[in-house]
């Protein structure tokens, strides 16, 4: 008899040599728990999905409330379904009004893929400007405006037009022309390590975007939903997207992206053609739902408030000699380390020890901290307590 992780080698995709081969049976706030009934603080959230942990009794409430009335009934956009509706109300009473209306989807990924075509629906120009060491996703269009040409080259040819800028760089605003259908920029860049712009970058690429007619598409998929102590990341620079991406803890731990725009932009995509944009399981009840629910709960326990003092204690604790820098903001953090192989061992040492971290995709010098905005005090002194002992273990 095949035991689990052999079956899990034979038989699912594997995406590295190398998988973490983690074997969990439950989870429950911000621990995870194996077979052995060893806990696990986890500090990256599913990768910023499990922003209230895991298990929130009114998120599973939630879904199996919806479970009891039905699940998938219809593609996306012609059924009028009380779950898709209800948090669309609610994502929008929350926003800027020139965002009024929401296209949901399966995944972040997916989400940017609507939102560059509906840029480039809604403008008729072709051209596309991304930054570099940005992430989209991985599927072909969100791949195409990654700025990183390790995990692109394999794939070309790519999405025809897109060209890149660096990232808080002012002088490269001059690219953005009258021939821009769109930027796609992460508020804060997060697979490049965490990286937050100026203020006043932010609000000069506004400005250039539209003086163009450009759109400017802001990718929070990681930032939004209190991670960085606002809502939504673009709070904190004062200016306000054309189209805004969401995903990961849109759906209170369920498989859900958005995109986000106003009528009049989101309604190029129903003519010429009509169907501009289609999904099967975009919008599925069940994750609306849970959505709806995970949303309450972020606002009405005010976490959104507390995110800035835990993010200080965080600061305050993770000082050492090895740590060259922590950057971000909120509890969107990187640690900087002096190299990937002193990292990894890190990391590996923190979760063999019950603390789970990880690197950055383009940034493998950093430690990925963003744990579930739920985490209390005394969890982040475990937490940090468990990563020096390892930075001691390795470094001196």
């Amino acid at each position: 008899m095949l035991t689990l992780r052999q079956l899990f080698l034979a038989n699912n995709a594997q995406t590295t040599d190398f998988p973490l081969l983690l074997e969990f049976e439950r989870a429950e706030g911000v621990y995870m728990y194996d077979a052995a009934g060893k806990a696990y603080l986890d500090l990256i959230s599913g990768i910023g999905v499990s922003s209230l942990g895991h298990g929130n009794p009114y998120v599973i409430k939630a879904i199996k409330d919806q479970l009891d009335k039905y699940m998938h009934l219809m593609v996306y956009g012609e059924y009028v379904q009380s779950p898709q509706v209800r948090f669309a109300e609610k994502l929008i009473s929350l926003l800027p009004k020139n965002l009024g209306s929401v296209y949901f989807a399966n995944s972040g990924a997916e989400a940017i893929e609507g939102a560059l075509k509906l840029a480039k629906r809604y403008t008729s120009r072709a051209q596309i400007i991304a930054c570099h060491n940005s992430y989209h996703g991985s599927t072909h269009g969100a791949l195409s405006v990654m700025g990183n040409e390790v995990y692109k080259q394999a794939y070309r040819p790519l999405l025809p037009g897109v060209n890149f800028i660096h990232f808080n760089n002012h002088d490269d605003l001059e690219l953005i022309t009258e021939e821009t259908a769109c930027v796609v920029i992460e508020t804060l860049q997060g697979e490049a390590g965490i990286r937050v712009p100026d203020i006043s970058y932010m609000q000069l690429l506004r400005k250039r975007c539209t003086q163009t007619g450009t759109l400017l598409i802001l990718d929070e998929i990681q930032a939004a939903f209190g991670r960085t102590g606002k809502l939504f990341a673009f709070e904190h620079f004062d200016i306000l997207p054309d189209i805004l991406v969401l995903a990961k803890a849109l759906g209170g731990g369920m498989p859900m992206g958005a995109f986000i725009a106003s009528n009049q932009v989101m309604s190029s995509l129903k003519e010429n053609p009509i169907l501009g944009h289609i999904t099967t399981f975009g919008g599925h009840p069940v994750c609306c739902a849970a959505g709806l629910a995970a949303l309450e709960v972020l606002l009405n326990k005010n976490l959104v408030e507390q995110v800035d003092a835990k993010a200080a204690l965080f600061r305050q604790l993770l000082i050492h000699p090895a740590i060259k820098e922590v950057r971000g903001k909120g509890l969107m953090l990187a640690v900087e380390l002096e190299s990937f192989e002193l990292n990894k061992k890190i990391i590996d040492r923190c979760i063999a020890n019950g603390v789970i971290v990880d690197w950055f995709l383009h940034c493998a010098s950093s430690m990925r901290i963003a744990p579930p905005l739920i985490i209390d005090d005394d969890e982040i002194r475990k937490a940090c307590g468990v990563i020096i002992e390892a930075i001691n273990h390795y470094s001196f």
